[in-house]
């Protein structure tokens, strides 16, 4: 076994390359050696701008022998090639969600992985954070009595405005529930544990939609996923939640409750790290903030993680098996949808395992902390 910090490859320069090279940059217990993007020019200028040492393209990354952990923050359509090139160069891979754009094609690379002995994580991390822990610990705690059901809503135009080149959003793997749904998800099964059944509509509000911002300003381009999703969840556990996943919403909404037999839980916004949480008790005529704990350094927190597993052999919450599960959530949603039907899930990884609700990160988890020395 390896010691010490555990290097990082990125793959893929595009906007959400700085959140995470920002954040990974502050982890003493990793460093990251290398970037590549198609364009290897876009690549050169990340790594300039975040003191990263290699940029180019895919082979360049994979060819460093330091690298361990091949961060995969390509669209949704290359994960799948991009994961599948890493496993096959003998690198463990993190990747942005979904996990692929198919439950066949995620259920390849995990099992690629095993054959080769190496892990597969994956985001949504956000369920790390500080706002969705307190929340696992408060529900584990019984502040709100049995959870009863959840009623979470994600509502927008969708990213346009702000995107510079948005058509992937709009594509297989795209979508709100494909793009934001999985924050959602995740956090639903971090607080139940996994889903065992769905029932669902969809539809799509424009069928061409145009980029916002920057040089693709005025482009139009086609709108091939649905852009409405309503969602009926049943967790084998016992709750069940309704889920409103949108780009046709001039109303921009977040909403995350559950309902137990004592009270209602408000839940932080699953697409950040942090709070606030309010508990509403039965009979009670005001809401109450609940203190929240725990890490709230942003994008990166599952790489950590993931890192220090593979020195330590320690826990690895935000894993291929669990982005599995919740992409094949998010398939079946979608099967239901166009079938106007119920669909059952198993509820087990790829490897026959369960899936399982992860347990709360320990108290005083530190992604600041050295803790694997300095190799």
């Amino acid at each position: 076994m390896n010691a010490g910090p555990v290097g990082i490859a990125v793959v893929g320069a595009g906007v959400i390359s700085g959140e995470y090279l920002r954040t990974l940059g502050a982890f003493p217990d990793v460093r990251v050696l290398g970037v590549a993007d198609l364009d290897t020019g876009r690549a050169a200028a990340v790594a300039r701008e975040h003191g990263v040492p290699v940029a180019g393209d895919l082979g360049t990354v994979l060819a460093l022998p330091e690298a361990e952990i091949v961060v995969n923050l390509t669209v949704p359509a290359a994960h799948a090639e991009v994961a599948t090139a890493a496993l096959r160069a003998g690198k463990h891979v993190y990747g942005e969600k979904p996990l692929a754009t198919s439950p066949a094609a995620a259920r390849a690379i995990l099992t690629e992985a095993a054959e080769r002995g190496l892990l597969v994580g994956n985001a949504p991390d956000t369920f790390l954070g500080a706002g969705l822990q307190s929340a696992v610990r408060a529900v584990r705690a019984g502040a709100i009595g049995t959870p009863v059901a959840a009623a979470t809503a994600t509502q927008s135009l969708g990213p346009e405005a702000w995107h510079p080149d948005p058509a992937f959003f709009y594509q297989p793997g795209g979508g709100p529930l494909f793009d934001i749904g999985p924050y959602y998800l995740t956090a639903l099964v971090a607080l139940f544990g996994p889903v065992t059944r769905v029932a669902a509509t969809a539809g799509r509000g424009r069928l061409r939609r145009s980029t916002g911002s920057g040089p693709k300003a005025g482009e139009t381009f086609p709108v091939d996923v649905p852009t409405h999703v309503n969602a009926l969840l049943d967790f084998a556990s016992g709750p069940a939640a309704a889920s409103v996943f949108s780009f046709d919403s001039s109303h921009h909404r977040i909403r995350f409750e559950i309902t137990g037999s004592e009270g209602t839980l408000a839940v932080p916004d699953p697409n950040t790290f942090q709070g606030p949480l309010r508990l509403l008790a039965n009979g009670a005529d005001e809401w109450r903030e609940l203190p929240v704990d725990g890490a709230t350094a942003g994008r990166g927190l599952g790489v950590l993680e993931m890192a220090r597993a593979l020195r330590t052999g320690g826990a690895h919450r935000a894993s291929g098996a669990l982005a599995f599960h919740v992409l094949d959530v998010m398939a079946a949603i979608t099967d239901a949808a166009e079938h106007a039907d119920v669909r059952r899930l198993d509820a087990r990884a790829p490897d026959g395992t369960a899936v399982a609700a992860p347990e709360p990160l320990p108290s005083g988890w530190d992604p600041y902390a050295s803790s694997l020395g300095s190799g």
